[in-house]
């Protein structure tokens, strides 16, 4: 439903959670001498590194199973393309992840002369396989940490209504073609084709994803000064991940808050907090010049969004947003 109304919150709310998070993370909670003073312990070329090997790796990596899910239940399409399209959406994920996915979205159908439905669906095979191989890994980690269950109610709590949630979607899969009304719709019958053993391979490949990531993040934090334990990261990245899918203006806000909250055991408030911004600032540029190594292709997706919501469209949107650097 395209109500007035509603696209005016959705334009604003990313930034009024940014910028009141700010304010409240830089502007009244934040001691700003410690905070520079965290940064002195970092190794900042090893940080550097990290981090910018890790967004190359996951824009890539996402790129190719993205495309691996559209050639298998739409239609051809060379991985280079989708590449090419995820990276044009790079300069709108500067701003909005929403609006990135958005135009992901706009770009395959282009390609591939696809349905909206169609295109939708296959983009969400990928974040299903993720979130899922995120809930396993917090539910592994949990055994593993300090204090047990016990000790970590929080994780315990998420990865409860992350199980709870799970089951409900393999309920809808398992037994929404069977509704007369949900069988004759576009979805349903997409979901009648849908079987295991056709997420199976995804769920392979965003297990190795999911090891690369907790390395990622294990090397990242010992470069910048605030060492936390591997089993710590795996237990408590997906609850970041889902923090920071709160809209907000490239995460900003959100992921200070979170990090600061979920690991104030192994470092001080404003070491997390540095830590948080720094890796959303490298983030952000590797957004642009990402964006700009693919700047036909991002003037094409922006041209087509504007174009959309000009003649009172409202961009198509996927089911689940990349949790991944939004």
């Amino acid at each position: 439903m395209n109500h007035p109304l509603l696209q005016r919150l959705r334009r604003l709310l990313p930034w009024a959670i940014s910028i009141a998070a700010l304010v409240y993370v830089f502007g009244y909670a934040t001691n700003w001498e410690a905070l520079l003073a965290a940064t002195k312990h970092a190794n900042l070329p090893a940080f550097l590194a990290v981090v910018v090997t890790d967004k190359i790796a996951f824009f890539l990596c996402w790129g190719v199973l993205q495309g691996e899910a559209v050639r298998r239940f739409v239609g051809y399409v060379p991985y280079s393309q989708v590449i090419s399209v995820r990276g044009g959406s790079e300069l709108l994920r500067t701003v909005n992840g929403s609006l990135a996915d958005a135009a992901v979205i706009l770009g395959l159908m282009q390609l591939t002369r696809a349905s909206v439905v169609s295109i939708v669906a296959a983009s969400t095979l990928p974040y299903l396989s993720h979130i899922s191989i995120l809930l396993l890994q917090a539910t592994l980690a949990i055994p593993l940490l300090a204090g047990g269950l016990a000790g970590n109610r929080d994780v315990a709590t998420a990865v409860g209504i992350g199980w709870a949630v799970a089951i409900s979607i393999f309920c809808i899969v398992r037994f929404a073609p069977s509704m007369p009304v949900v069988a004759r719709s576009p979805v349903g019958r997409w979901l009648g084709h849908l079987r295991l053993r056709t997420l199976l391979p995804f769920l392979a490949w965003f297990l190795l994803l999911a090891v690369l990531d907790i390395g990622f993040q294990w090397l990242g934090t010992r470069a910048f000064g605030i060492p936390i334990p591997w089993e710590v990261l795996a237990a408590r990245i997906p609850i970041l991940y889902v923090a920071i899918s709160v809209p907000s203006l490239g995460g900003f806000g959100p992921r200070e808050l979170t990090w600061a909250y979920l690991f104030s055991e192994y470092g001080s408030r404003e070491a997390l907090i540095a830590y948080a911004f720094a890796t959303n600032a490298i983030f952000l540029v590797m957004h642009v010049v990402i964006g700009v190594i693919f700047l036909p292709r991002a003037i094409e997706l922006v041209t087509r969004m504007r174009r959309a919501r000009a003649s009172g469209e409202a961009p198509p949107e996927p089911l689940l947003h990349d949790p991944i650097d939004p």
